[in-house]
């Protein structure tokens, strides 16, 4: 399953929840410096879904706060019960 989420960096209370122009918004605590941000997005969104953390893959935008990533074994109901937080 191909999902569009919007990564907010070094914010206090971390999750997975709400809806950012259609994106998915991962808040980690983490900056964005060397990718420390990107990879704890991947793990937040994995956590999130269920899945292990090597399902989850980004396809774009590994410099931009707005990604692309693949969950293999992703459950829709999940990402429209995460968007609707």
């Amino acid at each position: 399953m191909r999902v569009t989420i919007r990564v907010r960096p070094g914010v206090s209370r971390p999750g997975v929840g709400g809806d950012h122009d259609g994106a998915l918004i991962v808040a980690v605590t983490a900056r964005a410096v060397g990718g420390q941000a990107t990879e704890a997005a991947l793990t937040s969104v994995a956590a999130a879904f269920g899945v292990r953390r090597r399902a989850v893959t980004l396809v774009t935008g590994s410099t931009s706060r707005t990604k692309v990533i693949d969950i293999a074994d992703g459950d829709p109901s999940v990402l429209d019960h995460l968007l609707a937080l």
